[in-house]
């Protein structure tokens, strides 16, 4: 999930986007944008850069034992013939 301190960045960011008019209401309108953001993130099912990069390497190790795996396999039909 997206990290709490650039959730709060972007909460900031949209709250100084406003017009002067709206920012007055008060800073509960921040607040309120910290709510929707991560509400809305965790429908997104988003997994961290970290899980990712783990995955990954999960996913090359698995690639590389299946090439190592059908390598023996032709290995093994040559010499069936």
């Amino acid at each position: 999930m997206l990290n709490p301190k650039n959730l709060e960045s972007l909460a900031q960011q949209l709250h100084n986007a406003l017009p002067q008019s709206l920012k007055n209401v008060g800073n509960d309108l921040e607040e309120k944008f910290k709510q929707i953001l991560q509400a809305q993130l965790a429908k997104l099912d988003v997994v961290t850069r970290e899980e990712f990069d783990v995955q990954s390497q999960v996913l090359l190790r698995t690639r590389e034992k299946l090439n190592e795996l059908e390598k023996r396999l032709d290995e093994l039909a040559t010499q069936a013939d």
